[in-house]
C-alpha cells in the first residue's frame, strides 16, 4: 500500500506580509502561484527542501489559527539560520519535549503555528 505526502493549506490575508515571513525569513521559495483574475485571491505553493506548503487568500480554503508539524532534519541548523536573520517578530528557540523530540515553534503573521521537529 502506498500513501502520498500531505500538503497543508494555510490561510493568509496579505501576500506582502506572507512573502516577508515565508520567503525572506523562513527561506521558502515560490514554486507556482494562481489567480483566476486580477481582483481575485492568490493561491500559491511554496517549498524549502522536501517541505511543501500551500498558502491561500481564498475565503473558504482554510482557517487561520491552524497548526502543522514539519519534520526537519538538523533543527539546530534551521534555528541558527533563523536567529541570524534577526526577524523582528519572532525569536524562536529549540525546546526538548517530554516526548523526546526537539521542537522549534513559530507563529506566522496570520496566527498559523508551524512546529519544526526532530527526534531528540
Amino acid at each position: 500500500m502506498y500513501s502520498g505526502s500531505i500538503t497543508p493549506i494555510l490561510r493568509i490575508f496579505d501576500i506582502d506580509v506572507a512573502h516577508n515571513f515565508y520567503m525572506e525569513y523562513l527561506g521558502f521559495h515560490i514554486d507556482w502561484q494562481h489567480k483566476f483574475a486580477d481582483n481575485f485571491p492568490l493561491y500559491l505553493q511554496i517549498s524549502k527542501g522536501d517541505c511543501i506548503i500551500h498558502l491561500s487568500e481564498h475565503f473558504g480554503d482554510a482557517s487561520p489559527h491552524s497548526a502543522i508539524r514539519i519534520y526537519w532534519e538538523n533543527l539546530d541548523a534551521l534555528h541558527t539560520e533563523l536567529i541570524q536573520k534577526d526577524y523582528k517578530y519572532a525569536k524562536p528557540q529549540v525546546e526538548k519535549t517530554d516526548w523526546e523530540t526537539l521542537e522549534l515553534s513559530i507563529t506566522d503573521p496570520f496566527s498559523n503555528r508551524l512546529i519544526f521537529w526532530e527526534d531528540a
